[in-house]
């Protein structure tokens, strides 16, 4: 008689197994997913059988794509970072901080898509809220002007009573606000838990694939940032998205984690404001200063956030200690960047802050740690040390090195282009890569080699051909 396989425990975050049943999973620490496996069956020969599939197998070329197109979200920021639109089927996470935006900026797509819908004779938005009440969907809606007859509105927190919802209105759209609040009957576990999470999500998911139907889901976050649930909700989803940024900023940021349909490289640019949460196919009026004055401490780079150029001000202060050691404070810079920098300017280019406060921040709440900033936050900084302005229409961009070289760095092409549109007229680079530059109609490159040259070209004014020509003949080039 053959002996019958013992029971396996398997972790449903994880996948780790155990003989025997416990709280808590060994690997990854979380508590309540460890379930009973069903045994793996008894191997024996000849007993495997094959089943008549559903559907008869066809040439890659006779498969119709036509269900796999994008439909426009009417959200040019959210398509952007969709890859298009939104693919019929698909399942889309969006995850962000509590108070960030997310149910206005899904409030506002539901009620364009709802808008679209209508004039295609397509079925109505469904929108359904776990955590709000519809009277309070619907202040937000006025707020925002996002009144539309065919945009439907639930507070349900049971999933068969949604998905009977979804049989009696055949919506074109369903967005559901937010999946930690929904609960199955037919699932053990309290409301938000890794049982009940998965199981309706798995439901929708079921559904929405049978119908055709784009789902989006609001997802909660962590202390730590991730989303929360269990980490197979990631897994199960097509699109996961992170909405970022600083809850008292208008700055608000759409980022793909993970994107089956399109490029997860790009970025959507909002601008969250009372009336309610606009796109911003031209963000630089939030992340440059409105003021023209030729002010010490101040310097221009162009970031690449994804495959997006976006134009970054660093403003800088430096101001005597009053006593005690000085303070080194950051805002939207990292402090660690920063300290080498500070170190840099004095070792290498005689610019000694010791006995200075130095305050570093960027404008319109951007956020950069990309290596391609540092020259630009070295000249704000040198500039405000110095009490020497840098001359207006220019930009930099380029790492620094320890030894005060400046470094190479990617998509400078993209960087002069962007900076060329919104009309800066010089450009310092790395000298490395420099001559295999496409030249740009109203810019003028300027080669920099090190951290001395760079501060003798960015602070003196103006800036003119004799000077840059002298400047790149020096020795120490």
């Amino acid at each position: 008689m053959a002996k019958q396989p013992k029971p396996e425990y398997r972790c449903t975050e994880c996948g780790w197994t155990s003989a025997k049943w416990v709280g808590q999973c060994r690997e990854c620490r979380a508590w309540g997913t460890v379930e009973e496996a069903a045994p793996p069956p008894l191997a024996q020969p000849g007993q495997t059988r094959s089943l008549a599939p559903r559907t008869s197998a066809e040439p890659i070329s006779a498969v119709s794509a036509e269900v796999a197109r994008a439909r426009t979200t009417g959200v040019s920021e959210l398509d952007r970072v969709l890859g298009g639109g939104i693919v019929p089927g698909a399942i889309v996470l969006l995850a962000g901080e509590p108070g960030v935006g997310k149910s206005t900026l899904l409030l506002d797509v539901a009620a364009r898509a709802a808008s679209d819908s209508r004039a295609r004779g397509a079925g109505p938005v469904l929108y359904i809220s776990g955590e709000e009440s519809a009277s309070q969907i619907r202040l937000r809606a006025e707020r925002i002007g996002a009144i539309d007859d065919a945009l439907l509105l639930a507070a349900e927190t049971n999933l068969e009573t949604i998905l009977g919802h979804v049989d009696e209105q055949d919506p074109s759209l369903l967005v559901i606000d937010s999946i930690q609040t929904i609960h199955s009957s037919t699932s053990d576990g309290g409301i938000g838990g890794v049982t009940q999470v998965r199981t309706v999500t798995a439901q929708l998911i079921a559904a929405a694939k049978q119908r055709n139907l784009p789902v989006i889901l609001v997802g909660h976050v962590t202390k730590d940032g991730g989303i929360a649930g269990p980490r197979i909700l990631e897994h199960l989803v097509d699109v996961v998205c992170q909405f970022e940024g600083e809850r008292h900023g208008r700055l608000r940021l759409l980022r793909a984690v993970k994107n089956r349909y399109g490029p997860t490289d790009e970025v959507g640019c909002f601008d969250l404001n009372d009336t309610g949460i606009v796109g911003l196919p031209d963000p630089s009026g939030l992340f440059l200063s409105n003021t023209r004055a030729d002010t010490p401490g101040t310097c221009i780079t162009v970031t690449l956030e994804g495959r997006r150029p976006m134009p970054t001000e660093i403003q800088s202060l430096v101001a005597a200690t009053a006593g005690g050691s000085p303070r080194r404070t950051t805002s939207g810079l990292e402090h660690s960047r920063v300290a080498m920098m500070l170190a840099v300017m004095q070792a290498r280019a005689g610019v000694d802050t010791s006995s200075m406060d130095v305050y570093v921040s960027t404008v319109g709440g951007a956020r950069t740690c990309e290596p391609a900033a540092d020259l630009a936050m070295a000249l704000a900084m040198m500039s405000a040390a110095l009490d020497r302005s840098t001359r207006l229409g220019l930009v930099a961009f380029g790492e620094v090195g320890l030894t005060g070289e400046i470094r190479t760095t990617t998509g400078v092409q993209r960087r002069l282009q962007e900076a060329a549109r919104l009309g800066f007229t010089h450009a310092l680079v790395p000298a490395v890569g420099a001559d295999s530059l496409t030249p740009v109609a109203g810019i003028t490159i300027i080669p920099v080699s090190n951290l001395g040259s760079a501060a003798r070209l960015a602070l003196t004014k103006p800036v003119n051909r004799e000077m840059i020509d002298e400047e790149l003949s020096s020795p120490d080039k």
